[in-house]
């Protein structure tokens, strides 16, 4: 009994494998490597030993592989990234011994580098699911095990060995919590795509009667919906701020200072950042039923779950009078780093153990050093 007492305690080596698009974390937008900084970072304060394969420009108290010199969506002399994950999966699987368990982010880059230490492997998966090309590829490697970062997100894909679902969760102390805002906006933040739905956001505010600010970038593959679609809807509305993409320094104010935070999406969103950010300031949600939305938003406590235009804007009305306090509390019970890092231990046990019980079977007693205890 002492010695597993033993072992439930002992800090784990632990590799932390990221995209190499952002650094960790990322300067403005990059949701994945910020997640994996914010977990990373949590990791070494609880105790652990990691290792975190990123960009060299990456700032962390992990031990740094700096597997480029800088993010390659900053470096201008990048085309093809491939070759760059490549390079750093070949790091990753010369060293994999040196670990207890290696836990990947980059999507399905790494799964035939693996066959041989795949129980010590987790990989998250951070976007959608439901793309076809996604569904030959996850029955050609059943066994990888994997995480999801809502249930939904699941949904469309073959049979895979899932070994927990862990919602995303940011530091307690990253947002303040803001118990009366100085605004009386409405707040849109993310991306300008048409999946995220601006427009909603728009008509919504409009008919609220309400200011509505975006701050948000535009992507090369959205430009030509910003320039058609969004722009000009911007300039027919007065009561529409544009405001651009923002930093996590400004970002306290403009969520916390918000009547609420629209999140009109239209598409199956695995899991939803903005969300629990803005729950943080103590902000309300107002959310259309899709993806994770269920999953993260307690309907009528932190914020509300619409399924129409209509009763998004009769939930502007509503929004004012939820305690912001609870919807704060929610995030604390809920969304911070520290669960998502427990979470994630615990998975990593878990798959360590069911190791230890596989390898326990056929040991010689010459290998066996410990006595065990029936």
């Amino acid at each position: 009994m002492h010695n597993s007492d033993h072992a439930a305690v002992r800090p784990l080596r632990i590799a932390q494998i990221a995209p190499l698009a952002e650094c960790c974390p990322p300067r403005l937008y990059g949701g994945t490597e910020r997640i994996v900084s914010f977990l990373t970072e949590e990791l070494v304060r609880q105790g652990h030993d990691v290792t975190l394969f990123a960009s060299g420009d990456s700032r962390t108290n992990a031990t740094l592989v700096p597997c480029t010199d800088m993010a390659l969506r900053l470096n201008p002399a990048v085309r093809d990234p491939i070759p760059y994950h490549m390079i750093m999966l070949d790091q990753v699987r010369r060293r994999a011994d040196d670990f207890d368990i290696l836990h990947f982010h980059v999507d399905v880059l790494h799964a035939p580098l693996i066959h041989a230490f795949a129980d010590r492997t987790v990989t998250t998966l951070h976007g959608r699911l439901d793309l076809p090309d996604l569904v030959p590829f996850y029955r050609a490697f059943p066994d990888i095990p994997l995480v999801s970062i809502s249930d939904a997100q699941r949904r469309p894909m073959p049979p895979v060995n899932w070994v927990g679902t862990v919602p995303h969760g940011v530091p307690a102390d990253l947002l303040p919590f803001v118990p009366a805002p100085a605004g009386d906006y409405l707040a849109f933040l993310g991306r300008i795509s048409p999946e995220k739905r601006p427009d909603r956001a728009i008509a919504i505010a409009a008919r609220a009667g309400l200011p509505l600010k975006i701050a948000a970038k535009v992507d090369k593959v959205d430009q030509a919906y910003w320039d058609e679609v969004i722009a000009p809807l911007v300039a027919a509305h007065a009561n529409v701020t544009f405001i651009g993409e923002i930093n996590d320094q400004q970002k306290p104010a403009f969520l916390g200072n918000a009547r609420a935070l629209l999140f009109p999406i239209d598409w199956p969103e695995p899991f939803g950042l903005v969300m629990i950010e803005a729950m943080a300031c103590g902000t309300p949600v107002i959310a259309f039923c899709s993806g994770s939305v269920p999953e993260v938003i307690d309907d009528g406590v932190s914020g509300f779950i619409v399924h129409d235009m209509d009763a998004a804007v009769e939930a502007v009305g509503r929004a004012g009078h939820l305690d912001r306090a609870q919807v704060r509390e929610t995030f604390m019970r809920r969304f911070t780093v520290d669960h998502m890092a427990r979470a994630y231990v615990s998975i990593y046990r878990r798959l360590a153990a069911s190791r230890c019980t596989e390898a326990d079977r056929p040991l010689a007693d010459s290998d066996a050093p410990l006595q065990v205890v029936a």
